[in-house]
């Protein structure tokens, strides 16, 4: 299913497709100058990356190219948390309290042009980004920004429709046999379950086909990276409430008596945080 935010129906589609399927798009999330301006920067940050953690080591842990923690080396990734449909759609899924769970770049190389992918080397594996069942309670959410059309050709991100909230998997070849490849204009945003089967494709366009993969969950789930930590303290309370909780701030745990006693204006975990 896809829909334009720009409809006045758009969330209430979106989250019936999201409960029935499993997935929809949602189109015209990102505008031409927000595209641009994240295009750019994703290749900064994937040069700072590979100058601070070094190809070797990426390469050996098979995520050349897959770009954690971009807000450390570029603020803009701070304002794509602030996307009001994305927004919407987690708060009308995961709750208004929920917390991001990662927020990664995915820039898949063109498998012809990328020594480190062989043109035959098969699609990746079919995977489920949150493994857990828990009585179809819904616990994670994925918003997938595409930053270039999604194609056949350039690897779209291949599910399985209905396929979440399944306590049993099922078998590879049935994986196989309905997948289907998600086709979507640039600047639309991917949301799906996050117990949703699904894989990359393989990109065979000539080209880097990009996109940024947003995970949050409830608030009382572990992130991937202690956001707060890795970014400090002064840059998190320098952006807006919304942002600082997304990040963790107010779902701190106490380190000391003095933070557990803290008034509860000052509390590092708020009440209503699920």
């Amino acid at each position: 299913m896809q829909v334009s935010s720009r409809s006045s129906d758009w969330l209430d589609r979106t989250l019936a497709a999201v409960r029935d399927a499993g997935c929809a798009v949602v189109k015209d999330v990102l505008s031409e100058r927000q595209l641009e301006v994240t295009r750019a920067a994703m290749y900064r940050v994937r040069d700072a990356i590979f100058s601070s953690v070094g190809a070797d080591r990426l390469r050996r842990s098979g995520e050349l190219g897959v770009l954690r923690l971009m807000m450390q080396f570029d603020t803009h990734f701070f304002s794509l948390l602030e996307l009001t449909p994305m927004l919407a759609v987690v708060d009308g899924t995961v709750s208004p309290t929920a917390t991001l769970h990662l927020q990664n770049g995915l820039l898949l190389r063109s498998a012809e042009r990328d020594p480190d992918r062989a043109a035959a080397r098969p699609a990746p594996p079919f995977h489920r980004d949150f493994p857990r069942v828990l009585n179809r309670y819904l616990m994670s959410i994925n918003c997938m920004l595409a930053l270039d059309q999604f194609t056949n050709a350039n690897g779209a991100t291949r599910v399985v429709l209905a396929s979440h909230q399944q306590t049993d998997p099922p078998d590879l070849s049935d994986l196989e046999r309905r997948a289907v490849s998600i086709e979507c204009p640039v600047r639309s945003m991917i949301v799906f379950d996050s117990t949703l089967w699904h894989a990359a494709g393989i990109n065979r366009s000539g080209a880097d086909r990009l996109a940024i993969n947003h995970q949050f969950t409830r608030a009382y789930l572990k992130p991937q990276i202690d956001y707060v930590r890795a970014l400090g303290d002064k840059t998190v309370l320098g952006l807006p409430e919304k942002t600082q909780q997304l990040l963790g701030w107010y779902t701190r745990v106490p380190a000391s008596l003095e933070d557990y006693y803290r008034p509860e204006s000052e509390r590092l975990y708020r009440r209503g945080q699920g």
